[in-house]
């Protein structure tokens, strides 16, 4: 099993009325509400998290990329990786990710990531997305072309990393007339490409044909099985059995002494994560053509109220979307959520919310204490048709 421990570094300080108040914490949020001083004091613990995280037992650590938000603070995470390639010396860093369709030069991503694949000498994963839709509000990048951009970008960039130089680039999205980036990286052919995905079945099948693993962050993991079952369906239709590591999942997970008092210490932090920091107006999370007609239509049947549902702790964990409970609850959750859906990579997501330095470290205490080296060599076989899938996590 890949045990990676994940961390949004979110701003803990919206204010109790900060709903009813505000239309979004995401593009519109005035930045003049944001403090340096407490902005210094939140990366200097978040990134001591991370440390600690590896410390604990997780064999990679993984930071990301969000802009104009609330909801984490790191518009620039291969400068939230280098900071940790100083701090740490064995753990691999994963970038989940890169939305390099945001970027009109994917070259210089290309440059920063070759750079910390040779500085830590060969501890980068390089997970690339697209951008949530609120990016590209921020980015002013018109959404009707993200997929086209992304899949641009990637050739771009896998070419950067693998064909000698210099070389000219024409595409429909990007020209370059030399392309001979100094450094290349380390990793041969090159670091590892991770897909972080919402599900969608382009997507799912794209990655599979390229042997990238998927991953799902915040999903309901009755979601994350289907999503799983079309990447090994994907993977057999291109003549391979998929590695489970190939296929991962990163859910808010908390570990208590117990299950009621785990229940109501993260209560208040998890509630935070999807009723403030998540707080957005459902055009922030699709703007018109992120998605196609028939995928905005489901969208609006499954969740039209998407941003503006007021969530409890309870209907999260009825959904399978958070893991949190007593030890041994928590083990039993993911073991039977990594039988159901044929993971072999959990990325949890080991600080939410408002949760303290404190309750992070107690955290992360306990799961390398009696979580972690039970699921070590722990693998599943590939999920049956009628394998059990939880309908709530941690009770």
């Amino acid at each position: 099993m890949r045990l990676a421990a994940f961390h949004l570094m979110p701003w803990p300080y919206l204010p109790e009325s900060f709903p009813a108040e505000e239309p979004s914490a995401w593009v519109t949020y005035s930045n003049a509400n944001y403090d340096a001083e407490r902005g210094h004091e939140l990366y200097e613990r978040y990134l001591g998290e991370l440390v600690y995280a590896a410390d604990a037992g997780f064999d990679t650590i993984c930071v990301n990329e969000h802009h104009q938000t609330a909801y984490g603070l790191m518009p620039a995470p291969n400068l939230v990786a280098m900071a940790l390639i100083n701090r740490t010396s064995r753990a691999n860093i994963a970038i989940i990710g890169n939305a390099i369709p945001l970027r009109d030069h994917p070259l210089r991503v290309a440059e920063e990531v070759a750079m910390l694949d040779v500085m830590s000498k060969g501890r980068i994963f390089c997970g690339i997305v697209r951008g949530i839709g609120a990016e590209y509000h921020s980015f002013g990048v018109n959404p009707v072309h993200s997929e086209e951009r992304f899949r641009e970008a990637h050739d771009l960039l896998v070419a950067a990393w693998t064909r000698p130089g210099p070389f000219a680039w024409e595409g429909k999205h990007y020209n370059f007339r030399y392309v001979n980036p100094w450094p290349r990286p380390l990793q041969k052919p090159h670091p590892p490409i991770w897909i972080p995905t919402q599900g969608s079945k382009t997507t799912v099948y794209w990655a599979a044909g390229l042997r990238y693993p998927v991953i799902q962050t915040a999903t309901p993991i009755a979601n994350v099985a289907k999503t799983m079952a079309q990447y090994w369906e994907a993977a057999r239709s291109f003549g391979y059995e998929p590695d489970p590591r190939q296929m991962g999942w990163s859910p808010p997970l908390y570990v208590g002494r117990d299950d009621d008092s785990a229940v109501e210490e993260f209560r208040p932090h998890v509630e935070y994560l999807y009723n403030y920091a998540r707080h957005r107006p459902p055009a922030a999370f699709f703007p018109p053509g992120y998605l196609s007609p028939a995928s905005w239509r489901g969208v609006l049947q499954a969740r039209g109220n998407l941003g503006r549902e007021r969530l409890t702790i309870e209907s999260l964990m009825n959904r399978g979307e958070i893991v949190v409970g007593g030890p041994q609850t928590v083990l039993k959750t993911l073991r039977t959520a990594i039988d159901a859906s044929g993971i072999g990579s959990l990325l949890p997501m080991i600080q939410t919310g408002t949760m303290t330095h404190e309750q992070t470290l107690a955290n992360l205490d306990r799961l390398g204490e009696h979580v972690l080296p039970e699921l070590a060599d722990y693998l599943p076989d590939r999920p049956s048709a009628d394998a059990p899938v939880p309908s709530a996590a941690g009770r």
